[in-house]
């Protein structure tokens, strides 16, 4: 006795606590794959303990009399005793535990870390799945709460429901069995149900045959079979009304989740978008968010009734029957379970592969689809659609291997039911002969035992598909602990923009320490003036940029807005107060007017013409047959690239910013069309503090400051004429290299010229544009 309290009152804590830190602390003293030598040595002596009884089985004081509801209730103890334990040492056993502890130790070592951070899996997915209870059950939305409320209580009446359809069929049967002919009296299972009762108005006896007529039960056996259902005819009632109101709480949940998610996305740095493929983004979407509205479901549908049943089938089993009923459901049922859970955790690794393979497939399909020029101008088609069909090959082969577990799980849980139930029905059978049972208990037994199987078999479905969807939601639990490398200092103010004046003070910035970006950068733009930066690739001319935009935080140094540190500033604010026009101008799949408008959401059809025309393009958007209403396809694909520099200017022109940014604006762009270009750019620069990120020095000889970047140091500063003025410096040797090309291309043969050039700026303004334009006659 005291040996047994110490174990259940000290042991079993101390034992847990141990199991707890093995899953979160590396255990230096036991190296293997398995759990540590003192927990596998306890649950060795736990097991022998619980199954100790079984040394007087011969002796007639052990329970198999069970005379008394003391000696049920101690037997049935010790049979959930014995099975937990016998759980919990066969788990343990089995259980990999922590992969090899000084491997472990030695990668925290290296990393700097003494703890495994994740932890317990299942620990890790409770702690996520709070993150989204606030989307089950909000508290400000009183409509969806008690909505939840309504499906849990007609979930319990469905319990009930479940647990009184049997019962009432078997009294029916009762009810219908013959009279005794020789004695003129009931036959036994009449007896036993025929008693007095109140109730006598619902029943009536036949002269002709003695059998009683009991039209209340089977009325209320139909209306109960109405609110459960028949089985594959229909869904009860029940079923449908918590459908129905489970709907609001499931468009709820999925909508609010797949806002916030798509929230967060937009709030990652630059730094996680470049790193990401957009098709794994998507798909990771996509998937999460319907994982989250699948467990929901299932859990309200499927796995919470399908476990209350099991627990309200065994006690009624033990109750109405005897103990070895309710021990041979209960044993069938924890058999079902474990090998369920067992196997599924076990194959879950092939949904997993399966997964991140499909994954891959979608990735390389979109990636190949949004590159199409770059596969025709390499006459890739083959070796890209070659791609594709090995990504689907190796997807097919992982999902191969996943539906075999799929078939091997499907088979381990039909041997386990089909034994149980046999076992069962021949221990009715066997008790209704001896006259212990009726008939009726019989119909009963097989009636509640199919009913308690058949959602047990799809609960074994229903848990491989939680499974599936714990799998699937992984990925975006991962998006949305996803830290943000620039966030809002936490008492952030609003930029209060006044002049515009913008300043780098020594700014530094580098990815990796080894490789800096930015050295030591200094400068300042007045109100009103236009600084341009120029230099080779790589030089940092467009880090400057985006750092201003506050896409990265500077290493060291810090940047200014009218005195204000951007650090300290919301980012809406800032970029509010940020117009830019970059080298790759690329649109949204809508219509011009959505994309010029997207400079200021508020504007109306007047400011969006008016910005059209000071940008140059209202012109040659009215000669497209829908007008404002074009589809501008995939990026801007459909325009050629002077009109969608023309719409982002005017995009700007529309946003009206106190600073602009030309980002390399017309480096892409033909001579021709840059000079049209770049009247548009003077007036969208006027009067606004102006930053040049320029590739052609033609266009910045009016700046009122030049600087030139090299490996990301400033190494000269000056107007155009300053800096020309030393022949050796690196601007001027840049300016003699574009002018000599700029020599060269103007001494083309007459006769070339003439034949060539039509064509190119053809190719240019008309060939790359499928959208039909009047007047297009291309003469060579």
């Amino acid at each position: 006795m005291t040996y047994s309290v110490i174990v259940m009152f000290i042991v079993w804590p101390l034992s847990a606590y141990i199991l707890r830190t093995e899953c979160s602390y590396v255990l230096l003293n036991f190296e293997g794959r398995s759990h540590g030598l003192l927990l596998l040595c306890f649950w060795t002596l736990s097991f022998l303990l619980a199954f100790l009884p079984l040394v007087s089985i011969s002796n007639s004081d052990w329970w198999w009399n069970l005379s008394s509801d003391a000696n049920v209730v101690e037997f049935t103890l010790w049979i959930l005793y014995a099975f937990c334990v016998s759980f919990v040492f066969i788990l343990g056993i089995w259980a990999p535990g922590l992969p090899s502890y000084f491997a472990v130790y030695e990668f925290l070592q290296s990393n700097g870390h003494n703890s495994l951070s994740n932890g317990n899996i299942w620990v890790q997915r409770i702690r996520r799945f709070k993150i989204v209870s606030p989307f089950i059950w909000p508290r400000r939305h009183k409509t969806i709460q008690l909505r939840v409320f309504s499906c849990f209580v007609l979930l319990i009446a469905g319990r009930i429901v479940n647990l009184y359809s049997p019962i009432l069929y078997k009294d029916i049967v009762n009810s219908l069995s013959e009279v005794d002919n020789s004695t003129g009296t009931l036959s036994f299972e009449q007896n036993l149900i025929m008693k007095p009762s109140p109730y006598t108005i619902f029943s009536a006896v036949s002269s002709h045959t003695g059998l009683i007529y009991r039209w209340d039960y089977v009325l209320l056996f139909a209306l109960l079979r109405l609110l459960q259902g028949l089985g594959g005819l229909g869904a009860g009632l029940i079923s449908a009304l918590r459908s129905q109101l489970w709907i609001a709480v499931d468009q709820f949940s999925t909508r609010e989740l797949s806002v916030m998610l798509f929230k967060h996305i937009q709030r990652l740095s630059l730094k996680w978008h470049l790193s990401r493929k957009t098709g794994e983004v998507l798909r990771v979407m996509d998937r999460g968010t319907a994982s989250i509205s699948n467990i929901l479901s299932y859990l309200v549908f499927n796995i919470i009734p399908t476990v209350l049943d099991i627990i309200i089938g065994v006690v009624y089993f033990v109750t109405a029957f005897n103990i070895w009923y309710g021990l041979l459901v209960f044993v069938t049922m924890l058999i079902y379970l474990i090998s369920t859970v067992l196997i599924t955790e076990w194959r879950a690794k092939f949904r997993r592969e399966m997964n991140n393979l499909d994954n891959q497939k979608n990735t390389k399909a979109v990636d190949s689809v949004l590159n199409f020029e770059t596969v025709k101008y390499y006459n890739a088609e083959q070796f890209e659609t070659d791609r594709y069909n090995q990504a689907f090959l190796d997807y097919q082969k992982a999902d191969w291997w996943n539906a075999f577990t799929l078939n091997l799980l499907n088979t381990v849980q039909n041997i386990v039911i089909s034994i149980g139930f046999m076992f069962g029905v021949l221990l009715c059978a066997r008790d209704v002969v001896n006259g212990v049972l009726t008939v009726g208990h019989f119909v009963l037994f097989c009636t509640y035992i199919i009913q308690l199987y058949s959602p047990l078999s799809i609960f074994g479905t229903y848990y491989r598909l939680l499974q599936t969807s714990f799998i699937d939601m992984e990925n975006m639990f991962d998006l949305l602990e996803q830290e943000l490398d620039v966030a809002d200092a936490p008492n952030a103010q609003a930029l209060i923009v006044k002049e515009g004046a913008v300043e780098f003070n020594n700014v530094c910035f580098f990815y990796n320490p080894e490789r800096p970006i930015l050295k030591n950068v200094s400068f300042k733009i007045p109100k009103g003036h236009t600084v341009a930066l120029v230099g080779e690739s790589g030089s940092g001319k467009s880090t400057i940029v985006r750092l201003l935009f506050r896409f990265y935080d500077a290493t060291e140094g810090e940047i200014l807005i009218d005195e204000q540190n951007i650090k300290s500033v919301t980012q809406a604010s800032l970029r509010q107060s940020l117009g830019v026009v970059p080298q790759d101008t690329v649109l949204f799949n809508d219509t011009i007017y959505y994309n010029i408008r997207y400079g200021r959401q508020s504007a109306d059809r007047t400011d969006i013409e008016q910005v059209a025309i000071a940008a140059d393009i209202h012109r040659c958007i009215l000669e497209f047959p829908k007008g404002y209403e074009t589809i501008v396809g995939e990026r801007g694909l459909k325009l050629s690239g002077g009109e969608k520099q023309r719409v982002a200017i005017a995009r700007n022109l529309l946003k009206n910013p106190t600073i602009m940014i030309l980002d390399e604006a017309t480096s892409a762009l033909d001579t021709t069309t840059e000079r049209n270009i770049q009247a548009s750019l003077n007036r969208i620069a006027q009067n606004r503090t102006t930053l040049i990120v320029a590739h052609r020095l033609s266009t910045i000889v009016n700046a009122n400051e030049i600087l030139v970047l090299h490996e990301g140091e400033i190494v000269e500063r000056g107007t155009h004429s300053e800096l020309l003025l030393n022949p050796k410096s690196r601007y001027a040797q840049l300016w003699r290299q574009q002018s000599e090309v700029q020599q060269q291309s103007s001494t083309f043969p007459s006769t070339s010229s003439s034949l060539l050039l039509p064509i190119i700026i053809e190719n240019t303004e008309n060939v790359s544009n499928p959208i039909n334009r009047t007047n297009q006659l291309v003469d060579v």
